[in-house]
């Protein structure tokens, strides 16, 4: 009897730990947990097939930022079986604002040699505090950025306000996940508030960990940021002097969210030798505030 009770723990021990490492590289079909004190006040949960909910998500187009090398189009974005999935494609797309004698980097490169998609809320969706949720699963390959962020709705950046719940690059010329952020300082410089955590820190703990979906989250109210990863406390950023040199503060404002995946550029590391397609994938994402 005791052989047989011993046995049938193992196996259920077993089939548990099948049934977490198994779900934890699947959508995640339940509904939004409630949280005491605070309400749901928007979540996409992209249970559709086709592109990303048109009253909710717009997207970029073409180079924007970081001497990034993909060029963006809406047609990397899809969702399927519950995922929103951002592809980089190592393809030849031309530039039609391409002008041989631009000095803008944007426009004086003939043909981007990649393409990738990025999405946001702007003008759509818009939020001031609260708690922010994303699970998602991110590419290793070098040259691979993806990113988790919100902007500011009013002002330039880095005027606007800019945080990165979640940043995938080449720091210290390690991959690593970075929690930022940054707002305007001395001579119109963005002034940044920064967390870097090589890769293999969460290797160590886990070497399985880039196979799985993890939770980014986001706590925002007056007085602060805190960002975590799967619970754990990535950086916590106090804003009650992070005022503009001319007394904004950007992050006493509403917030739009983005999700992109960039190739290569100033932190992203040389793609060339990369297998490709990348991907970015994300399960939901799900804004939280709290109760009047």
């Amino acid at each position: 009897m005791k052989n047989t009770f011993f046995t049938l723990f193992i196996l259920s021990a077993s089939l548990t730990l099948y049934s977490q490492q198994h779900s934890a590289t699947k959508a995640d079909f339940s509904r939004p947990k409630k949280l005491k004190d605070y309400q749901l006040v928007w979540h996409d949960e992209f249970n559709k097939k086709g592109k990303p909910d048109v009253k909710y998500w717009a997207y970029e187009t073409g180079f924007k930022r970081n001497n990034e090398l993909q060029w963006y189009q809406a047609k990397n974005a899809s969702c399927k079986n519950g995922i929103l999935t951002i592809t980089a494609l190592k393809e030849k797309v031309k530039n039609p604002n391409y002008d041989v004698n631009s000095k803008d980097w944007r426009e004086n490169r003939a043909f981007g040699d990649y393409t990738s998609a990025s999405i946001n809320t702007r003008g759509l969706k818009s939020w001031k505090y609260g708690r922010f949720e994303v699970r998602a699963r991110i590419d290793s390959a070098k040259g691979s950025w993806p990113a988790i962020w919100t902007l500011g709705n009013k002002e330039r950046w880095p005027a606007n306000g800019e945080i990165d719940i979640m940043e995938f690059y080449i720091k210290n010329n390690r991959q690593s996940i970075l929690a930022n952020a940054a707002h305007l300082g001395i001579n119109s410089e963005a002034k940044w508030n920064s967390k870097v955590l090589p890769i293999t820190y969460f290797l160590e703990k886990d070497p399985k960990w880039l196979e799985k979906f993890h939770i980014w989250r986001m706590d925002w109210d007056e007085e602060a940021i805190k960002i975590y990863l799967d619970d754990e406390l990535i950086n916590d950023i106090s804003i009650t002097n992070t005022n503009n040199p001319d007394g904004f503060n950007p992050f006493h404002q509403e917030h739009y969210i983005l999700l992109n995946l960039a190739i290569g550029g100033e932190n992203g590391g040389d793609p060339s030798l990369s297998k490709f397609p990348m991907t970015y994938e994300v399960d939901y994402v799900r804004v939280y505030q709290k109760n009047n």
